[in-house]
């Protein structure tokens, strides 16, 4: 049963990679390359987390930890950056 969950997750996160990959890549503007970079890192830290779910083991949680918090301060610098380049203040 488990081996059918996690090949669940693999093809979801692979789906939702291909779209993000493609939005990052097509994206008109810069606010859409931004929310789908930030998807990517979701994705990444899920797979971390699904790995230690899987193997049972605690490695890998600074680094899910550190791409969580990455992808929020990036998208948060941007938003802000757009939000004031655009003087919308």
């Amino acid at each position: 049963m488990m081996t059918i969950v996690v090949w669940i997750c693999g093809i979801l996160m692979s789906i939702g990679t291909i779209g993000a990959i493609y939005r990052v890549a097509k994206g008109p503007s810069i606010l859409q390359r931004v929310l789908a970079t930030d998807v990517l890192l979701i994705i990444i830290a899920s797979a971390l987390a699904l790995d230690m779910a899987i193997n049972k083991h605690t490695n890998h949680m600074a680094f899910v930890l550190i791409a969580c918090i990455a992808g929020f301060i990036g998208s948060v610098t941007v938003s802000r950056y757009v939000y004031h380049r655009d003087g919308m203040k």
